[in-house]
């Protein structure tokens, strides 16, 4: 968590240092995609901590307030962004942002999935060659012992 907000902390400074050295916000490109991530990254770990075994039994745990201030402290540097783009931006810059963000999460979401079916796939094939293999060498034994009772090896 502190990883993701520090990442976050840092780009929303350089962001903001930009806008108030009179830069434009399209020169912010990286850091603002920096932003995003960092925020995605931290709301993924808590819904991972939040739906995970161990909260589950044990309720809630210790960290919860310190991940909700970290939440709305990005979520605060996110409108004085979004500020920012309708102020010193183009015109819809904000709205354009806002549809590629939208747009940003989707695919996210979509290669993360694509990503866990393409492990899942990976675990089943590993398993099912494991198998195979211990199934050809239980009948290598059992054809051995056989061979040996016929008196053929």
């Amino acid at each position: 968590m502190i990883a993701e907000l520090a990442a976050f902390n840092a780009a929303f400074g350089v962001v903001k240092a930009a806008i108030g050295n009179g830069r434009d916000i399209m020169s912010c490109a990286k850091q603002i995609g920096d932003m995003i991530g960092a925020e995605e990254q931290l709301r993924a770990r808590g819904e991972r901590k939040k739906n995970g075994f161990l909260a589950q039994i044990s309720g809630k745990t210790a960290n919860d307030f310190e991940e909700f201030m970290a939440i709305e402290k990005m979520k605060e540097s996110r409108k004085e962004l979004l500020q920012a783009m309708q102020l010193y931006g183009r015109g819809g810059l904000k709205d354009d942002f806002l549809k590629f963000e939208a747009e940003a999460r989707k695919k996210r979401r979509a290669d993360a999935k694509a990503k866990e079916a393409r492990k899942q796939q990976i675990i089943e094939w590993t398993v099912g060659i494991l198998l195979f293999i211990a199934a050809l060498g239980v009948l290598g034994v059992i054809g051995y012992f056989i061979g040996q009772d016929q008196g053929k090896w």
